[in-house]
């Protein structure tokens, strides 16, 4: 968690708060999505997470993905926007955020995937035919929309 979100918890407690956010449909040459297991819950996702203060989309996106997953985003292309209700999410700690985020389709990478073992305790390719089914659900609604793309950036 930033300081940012740090402080404002201590202000409003676990109560839901707009979370300006990334994620990050990674993909390798086959086609198949990068999901790491999280380990604040027994569920896969993105590499994901929030947009800290003086920091653009794309430099969040690209420090994420390298804290969670040890790959260097070489390129990035914005896929759509997710905000609105049914993108409240609510951790295991009580804590609930309403996210407001860019999903970024990224094919150019760099490096090896490894799980960073703090927010995940495992990196994975899955064919999109093939995904687990304890996925977070909103990024389970990324995915399914990622399928039907025709690559114009929407709002969802």
């Amino acid at each position: 968690m930033n300081d940012y979100l740090k402080r404002m918890r201590k202000l409003i407690g676990s109560d839901c708060i707009h979370l300006p956010g990334v994620r990050a449909i990674i993909l390798n040459e086959a086609g198949e999505v990068l999901l790491q297991k999280r380990t604040d819950m027994p569920l896969w996702g993105l590499s994901a997470g929030a947009v800290e203060l003086g920091e653009t989309a794309l430099e969040a996106l690209k420090r994420e993905v390298a804290e969670e997953t040890s790959l260097e985003v070489v390129q990035a292309e914005p896929m759509a926007l997710y905000s609105g209700p049914s993108q409240q999410f609510s951790y295991p700690n009580g804590d609930e955020v309403q996210c407001f985020s860019i999903a970024f389709v990224v094919r150019d990478w760099k490096g090896e995937p490894q799980a960073d073992g703090v927010e995940g305790s495992e990196v994975r390719f899955f064919p999109l035919s093939q995904l687990p089914e304890n996925l977070v659900a909103i990024h389970k609604q990324t995915l399914d929309d990622y399928d039907k793309c025709d690559g114009a950036f929407f709002l969802a």
